[in-house]
């Protein structure tokens, strides 16, 4: 499969159950509490840093960026589906949302003060996670900080059916904490922690605080 089908496959399939995901979804951060101390950190380490621009990537319906905002962050997002956009717009008029991919991201060189990637680099391939990683190390300022949450595992499933009982056609990577920081440090990052929980976003979730080096 090259990088155009699965894409294609992913825009389509977020798409189609934009409605119903960003329902579902819309309340999952009020029972994750370390999510939100994750966050709320995040928020805090973008502001030492001097503040500036950050950008959630794979944003979905708006959901974490509109609470980045609540945390005093300038929080824009970025996704691969119009639909997912469109819903994050009618949800977040007062903030920033533009279609894009990860996998060319169309943002200027050391452009962003901070960068999140929340359950959004479940549906890439192993053999391009580099060249994300490698996008998002170029778009970040030296030292500015990545957050990552993604799922534990070590399998690699298609998703067909998901959010309302809609088609879709999606494959979901899971991935270890360790292969993760190992992927990071290869494109130039800096890890600075690693936690494993569960909560209403995941059954087992990572979430992996990195720095970009200078």
């Amino acid at each position: 499969m090259t990088v155009d089908d699965w894409l294609a496959d992913t825009r389509t399939s977020y798409d189609t159950v934009a409605v119903d995901y960003a329902h579902l979804v819309r309340d999952f951060l009020a029972n994750a509490p370390y999510e939100r101390a994750a966050l709320a950190l995040f928020a805090e380490l973008v502001a030492t840093a001097g503040g500036g621009p950050v950008a959630d990537v794979g944003c979905g319906p708006g959901r974490i960026t509109a609470h980045l905002g609540t945390l005093g962050v300038d929080a824009f997002g970025i996704d691969l589906s119009p639909g997912m956009i469109a819903v994050a717009r009618r949800d977040h008029p007062n903030l920033r949302f533009a279609v894009g991919s990860m996998t060319d991201l169309s943002l200027a060189d050391s452009s962003v003060a901070g960068l999140i990637a929340w359950y959004s680099l479940i549906h890439i391939p192993d053999d391009q996670l580099g060249a994300v990683l490698a996008h998002f190390r170029r778009v970040l300022r030296p030292g500015g900080p990545l957050l990552l949450g993604f799922h534990v595992g070590d399998e690699t499933t298609l998703k067909t059916e998901g959010y309302g009982g809609h088609p879709m056609k999606i494959k979901v990577h899971r991935r270890q904490p360790a292969t993760v920081s190992a992927r990071l440090r290869e494109s130039g990052f800096r890890v600075e922690s690693e936690t494993t929980l569960t909560s209403p976003e995941s059954k087992l979730g990572a979430i992996i605080f990195a720095r970009r080096e200078p």
